[in-house]
């Protein structure tokens, strides 16, 4: 039987500069960290199977099963589509929405950084971005994994539901064998106590 090996963390980093880039990479590389780069906010969705305005679970899923990314961390100032653009789309996505943004900016413009963890930044870095930086990023991928667990029990729930709402039937039959088992274990500890009262 396989043994399960935890695999390292994805993370997509996303920054125009070439020098910041392999900094970043070298960072995340350093603290076990998987890595994706990209040089563009576009590019960054197109990685992620968000394409232009497109929504679509069927694309979005598909490439998130084989990109995994479980953390995006991206520069504020990039041309065409800036850090903070990226990360509105990202959270105006249904389904990317739960995967935590942390933004990289060299500037300390306190409006800048509230706006962005306004619009649901996870973390905000100044530049040069340091390895004890890379510590912080970790309770914030664990915090989305327990989420997004949650949200997959909830939707397998739901498929069950819904499934055994189109076959009335089985549901009635499942309910009542469910009930049965209740009603048993229930008999199962009353009995002993009901009997007590006969004895006296």
């Amino acid at each position: 039987m396989a043994v399960a090996i935890e695999t390292p963390f994805h993370v997509l980093a996303v920054d125009d500069s070439l020098p910041d880039r392999k900094l970043i990479e070298r960072l995340l590389k350093t603290s076990s960290f998987q890595v994706t780069t990209v040089d563009s906010g576009s590019k960054a969705l197109e990685f992620l199977g968000l394409h232009g305005h497109e929504d679509s679970p069927i694309s979005v899923q598909a490439d998130q099963q084989e990109a995994a990314v479980n953390l995006i961390i991206t520069d504020y100032c990039m041309p065409g589509m800036t850090g903070y653009d990226l990360l509105k789309k990202i959270k105006e996505s249904s389904y990317l929405r739960d995967i935590p943004v942390v933004i990289m900016s060299s500037e300390n413009i306190p409006s800048r950084i509230n706006r962005c963890l306004e619009e649901g930044a996870d973390e905000f870095f100044l530049k040069p971005v340091r390895l004890s930086d890379m510590s912080k990023l970790k309770p914030h991928i664990l915090k989305s994994r327990c989420k997004e667990q949650y949200q997959q029990e909830q939707h397998l729930q739901s498929n069950s539901e819904s499934s055994n709402s189109s076959n009335p039937t089985n549901e009635n039959s499942s309910s009542t064998c469910s009930n049965s088992h209740k009603r048993k274990a229930n008999d199962d500890e009353i009995l002993p106590h009901a009997t007590r009262p006969k004895h006296s």
